[in-house]
């Protein structure tokens, strides 16, 4: 049974404030754990070592870049690289710091009740993947991979090195943000491996995994200041375990787009203004220890500045065209300021 969890991530600069975010979240629901950082820029690196932070191990590129990874870094987009390092990531920690299990997680998450029944699922398995649990109206992004890489772990075990080497090996040779011959980024990959690899969990349970395109088959209640779901076809309950803030972006004039789903449920809406709060909150922090530093990873977009909303969102829609893709963005659209106050 694994008591102490080993969890390992990636972010730069732009993605600091919800990097620091998702830590503090571990911090407040379990209270054994680790968290490894690979620090994708030198502010990065420099401020999370000169903070000392509990429960953290930082790690610069250049410790954790070897030669198979720059080789085929130019070949890569920002995005692609990160993508094509996640493997690597969970490689180079279970080797360098004789682990016995690591976990990959996205920094855009956030845990609200203790992880350890997640682990608890894992237990005898070698392997653990979270299905994506597309919603009805998003099923047709199963495409881009049935399993999402957002809490991906490995045993430190023949089992489990062996498949965690096969997914390094592949990412380095192939991690493209395209459809290609099966392959989308580092993610499709995983699709087979309830049959390739021996001894892999599937994860079942509903709160690990609650992200923007699957969030419609559930319905939430706040219940002693802990979120708590239920499916709504099967009456499933379960604990919010973590949410992934995909696609959350903030803009020049104090504008945040919440996404391009489908999160219209008023309860919803308020576990994403009390995690844009908590963003907030912990951005104005770094802001003060690194003022010149973009923490929040603000869009400077062609559109703004603009005085209304109303004109943000009309514009929007004549840019990117019609449909309900559109309609979502439109309505997820907010001021900071409005969603800070409420």
């Amino acid at each position: 049974m694994i008591t102490k969890k080993n969890f390992v991530t990636l972010f730069n600069s732009n993605y600091l404030s919800r990097g620091i975010t998702m830590y503090n979240s571990l911090l407040a629901s379990t209270p054994n754990f680790h968290l490894y950082i690979i620090a994708f820029d030198e502010v990065t690196f420099q401020f999370l070592s000169s903070e000392n932070l509990p429960k953290i191990t930082v790690i610069s590129l250049l410790e954790f870049e070897d030669t198979e990874l720059l080789k085929i870094k130019p070949t890569r987009s920002a995005s692609e690289y990160c993508w094509t390092c996640t493997a690597s990531t969970i490689y180079y920690c279970i080797n360098k710091f004789k682990l016995d299990h690591c976990v990959y997680i996205d920094a855009d998450m956030f845990f609200y009740n203790d992880p350890q029944i997640l682990f608890d699922e894992w237990h005898n398995s070698s392997i653990l993947i979270t299905k994506h649990r597309f919603s009805k109206e998003y099923e047709d992004n199963i495409i881009n991979g049935i399993y999402c890489v957002q809490f991906v772990g490995f045993k430190n075990n023949s089992e489990g090195m062996a498949a965690l080497k096969w997914w390094r090996e592949a990412c380095i040779e192939w991690c493209y943000h395209r459809l290609e011959d099966g392959k989308f980024g580092d993610q499709k990959y995983l699709n087979d491996w309830p049959t390739r690899f021996k001894n892999v969990c599937d994860l079942s349970y509903l709160g690990g995994g609650v992200a923007p395109w699957n969030v419609q088959q559930y319905e939430f209640i706040l219940s002693d200041g802990k979120w708590k779901g239920t499916e709504k076809v099967t009456g499933r309950k379960f604990n919010l375990i973590f949410y992934h803030f995909h696609a959350l972006r903030f803009y020049n004039n104090n504008i945040v787009l919440l996404g391009c789903h489908n999160l219209n449920d008023k309860n919803v809406k308020e576990i994403y203004f009390n995690y844009i709060k908590e963003l907030v909150k912990t951005s104005s922090i770094l802001k003060k220890k690194l003022p010149n530093v973009n923490v929040d990873g603000n869009t400077l977009s062609n559109l703004l500045p603009i005085s209304k909303l109303k004109n943000f969102k009309n514009k929007l829609k004549l840019l990117v065209g019609r449909g309900s893709k559109i309609a979502n963005e439109q309505q997820n659209l907010f001021y900071l300021n409005d969603i800070i106050q409420q």
